[in-house]
């Protein structure tokens, strides 16, 4: 029986068939509405690095043909083969999109899905609707990821620019956008009739002028010298050759306020290596001079990377007001903090910055009260109340949390005071953490306060919450945690675990012996948690006691 996927939904392919030759059908329709129903081949950073890789109506396979393009067929719009294990190293996610061909808006689709059948049968569907969209023209329908094993999700994200907005989030190129280039050599042609001879008209313009030098195919810049010279032909060209002369000497007087003891060194024209024409030097030489260095560093070959007064032997190209207009180097400085969108519900920006994206999945999130740091969409923000009963448990056993709700269309970006963030994803299973540890987590997780047994804490017991369904959980730590495996000598500090899993068996420990009350001082570490349990069972553990 087909499993049915809500949007946001992952699974393990494993735990839907043992099989790796899968078929993929995508239903989409729309009166008077056309669609194309793509496949985008990605790398490990989400982008089309291999252009074979994006399987579509012009290019039906790829090259080992581990992707196939099957057309219609059993009632669906299109469909696919996918054999998971043919799929290059290099290939780390498949993303099944359809965008429309022509006007139109997703809005306006009527019931559709994508499924995945295998040996015959359908193993897994995600159903959408026109309602679950606005105008967007393109939507990215369900993608299969490699994490240590292939997985699958239901996407349902939709990007209002189309198939171009798709290509540009997964790195490709539109084609249209290469037309423009395309009329530039066409007016070339209105510059060849001057052309006296057959092999200059590719520079065109310039034979035109000077027939007698038609060798200089470099003389490009000077082609558009020659038609304004028959109209000035008394003063243009002496009038600007001669000043030009006097001017580059002068070169080395404008440095001369950020550092007179250059000046003696900047009238030398053969200090750059490599430029032998006078107006290169000048230019080379004003690079120390502005910041008062010795002698030496005229010749600088040193990085550009000294813009502060205190290095200025390492800019060559070294004038103090040029450096820090650049755009482009802004934008290279930027480049490592650009928000990362990988189409996935929960996407860590850096260690210790979250990013949901609630447009994905059908349920909303719970998290810690004044953990958004920034949004944008439509996103409501809402208190969630635990009851009476709640807040009465949660004050009795040290496990209240409180929760804000977060719906809408948008995204939210969590954090709090700098702690390293972990989304931790249950496919059923469960896992044991403390509320205090515990950021934030899909509304469709069920949770509850769990006791752990045992002696030497005040109150007989240790309390802990327990996540378990499907969704994931958003576990802080202080610094970067460990994860160990759960066996019959595994003990924790109860001030240091952060979480573990559900399954594991967990004993308060203590160390007090009389012989350590008896003599004064004792090391500090009395009370442990012990843990025991079948293999495959771990517990997290952060370098930082509560």
């Amino acid at each position: 029986m087909a499993r049915e996927f809500q949007r946001g939904h992952k699974a393990k392919i494993s735990d839907l068939t043992p099989g790796t030759d899968l078929y993929v059908g995508v239903q989409i329709a729309a009166p008077g509405l056309t669609f194309d129903i793509s496949c985008f081949g990605l790398d490990a950073h989400e982008q089309l690095s291999d252009d074979r890789y994006f399987i579509f109506f012009n290019q039906p396979k790829s090259p080992e043909e581990s992707i196939q393009l099957l057309g219609a067929q059993s009632g669906d719009t299109e469909s696919f083969r996918v054999t998971l294990d043919r799929i290059p190293a290099a290939i780390q996610k498949l993303s099944f999109t359809a965008t429309l061909d022509g006007s139109g808006q997703m809005s306006q689709i009527g019931p559709g899905y994508i499924r995945i059948v295998a040996g015959g049968e359908e193993v897994v569907r995600y159903a959408f609707t026109g309602s679950e969209f606005t105008t967007e023209r393109a939507v990215m329908l369900g993608d299969f990821y490699l994490k240590d094993v292939w997985r699958f999700a239901a996407v349902g994200q939709g990007f209002d620019g189309g198939l171009d907005a798709l290509l540009k989030n997964f790195g490709g190129e539109v084609a249209e956008e290469e037309a423009p280039p395309a009329a530039a050599p066409a007016a070339a042609p209105g510059f060849a009739p001057p052309a006296q001879a057959a092999a200059p008209p590719a520079f065109g313009a310039p034979p035109a002028v000077q027939a007698p030098q038609p060798a200089p195919s470099f003389g490009a810049p000077p082609a558009p010298t020659p038609p304004p010279a028959p109209q000035q032909p008394m003063h243009a060209a002496p009038t600007i050759a001669a000043p030009l002369a006097p001017q580059m000497p002068q070169a080395p007087q404008a440095p001369s306020p950020y550092g007179q003891p250059h000046q003696p060194h900047q009238p030398q024209f053969g200090q750059v290596p490599g430029q032998g024409a006078p107006p290169a030097p000048p230019f080379g030489q004003q690079v120390p001079a502005p910041y008062g260095q010795p002698a030496p560093a005229p010749y600088g070959q040193q990085p550009p990377v000294g813009m502060p007064p205190g290095v200025p032997q390492g800019m060559p190209q070294g004038v103090p007001q040029g450096a820090p207009a650049t755009g482009a180097g802004l934008q290279a400085a930027l480049q490592p903090y650009k928000e990362a969108a990988t189409g996935q519900r929960w996407t860590p920006q850096n260690q210790q910055l979250m990013r949901v994206d609630l447009t994905m999945g059908g349920s909303g999130v719970l998290a810690r009260q004044g953990s958004m740091v920034m949004y944008q969409g439509k996103v409501d923000f809402g208190y969630k109340s635990a009851g009476f009963v709640g807040r009465a448990v949660g004050n009795a056993t040290g496990q209240e949390m409180q929760l804000m709700r977060c719906t809408g269309r948008g995204q939210v970006f969590l954090a709090e005071e700098g702690s390293h963030l972990h989304p931790i994803e249950l496919q059923g299973d469960a896992i044991c953490v403390s509320a205090e540890s515990v950021l934030a987590f899909d509304e469709s997780l069920q949770y509850e306060v769990r006791r752990v047994e045992g002696h030497g804490i005040p109150g007989g017991a240790l309390f802990t919450m327990q996540f378990q369904g499907t969704g994931t959980v958003i576990v802080k730590t202080h610094g970067t945690p460990v994860v160990l495996p759960v066996t019959p000598t595994t003990f924790a500090d109860c001030n240091a675990v952060v979480a573990w899993s559900a399954a594991s068996q967990v004993i308060v420990s203590t160390q007090v012996r009389l012989r350590r009350n008896a003599y004064p001082g004792h090391s500090g570490e009395t009370v442990n948690l012990q843990f025991r349990g079948a293999p495959g069972n771990f517990i997290v553990v952060q370098p930082y006691e509560v």
